[in-house]
């Protein structure tokens, strides 16, 4: 089984790659990473490095078994980017596709057994968030996916919990005054990691939750009319 899996959604690329079948003089699967911080150049190295991640290791397109994307929240336009190229890929090749939120990929950088917060800066002072519980070696998550204001996200998040994501910067402050008893992850911890992209891809294969380029859809949180610029301007 070989698999590709993506995330856009951030200002970094990540990207991993299964093989699932045993290559010559190696046993076993094998998970292939790599993370780019691509920001505005996502559009135009996208592709290039989808196909030079494959050729790194004698495959084409049409090897592959199954495709994997980050479906959001998060950049707007990443999301678009990532979601699209993968949509377009599973179409032309005809292959499944497992779409997965990016706060699922984040939450599993953080192994506690304290319930964890992923917090990630939607701009306009919301933050794009969820609550997640480790529940025998698993994380399950406990809340919708939301996005908060400052005051309804300390509104709902009161007791001690793990936070990380990249609204950090902006809240760490007031995060640590009134959340009594707070861990804040480090950077390292606060974008999607390719091997998790993977492990949770693997997970939806073996409960057969896979979908098709025509079915798979972001997840955009803000109002409609905040998603798409109108002839004039937002009204949002």
């Amino acid at each position: 089984m070989k698999i590709l899996g993506i995330d856009t959604s951030t200002g970094f690329l990540s990207l991993g790659i299964y093989d699932g079948s045993p290559r010559a003089g190696v046993s076993g699967a094998g998970t292939y990473e790599c993370t780019l911080e691509l920001g505005r150049q996502m559009s135009s190295l996208l592709i290039v490095t989808i196909q030079r991640a494959l050729g790194a290791l004698g495959w084409q397109a049409r090897d592959l078994d199954y495709l994997a994307c980050g479906l959001g929240p998060g950049s707007f336009t990443g999301v678009r980017l990532g979601v699209s190229a993968i949509k377009g890929m599973s179409w032309a090749l005809h292959k499944p596709v497992i779409g997965i939120s990016t706060l699922d990929i984040i939450a599993k950088n953080a192994i506690n057994t304290r319930p964890v917060v992923v917090a990630l800066d939607a701009k306009r002072s919301l933050i794009y968030c969820a609550a997640f519980k480790n529940t025998k070696g698993n994380l399950r998550r406990i809340t919708p996916y939301l996005l908060l204001s400052e005051k309804e996200f300390f509104s709902r998040f009161k007791k001690a919990v793990v936070i990380l994501g990249d609204a950090l910067p902006l809240y760490k402050e007031k995060i640590l005054k009134e959340i009594k008893g707070v861990t804040i992850l480090d950077r390292d911890y606060w974008y999607p990691k390719a091997h998790n992209i993977i492990a949770l891809t693997l997970e939806r294969i073996k409960e057969k939750k896979f979908s098709n380029a025509f079915n798979i859809k972001p997840i955009y949180l803000y109002p409609k009319e905040c998603q798409i610029k109108q002839s004039q301007k937002i009204k949002c």
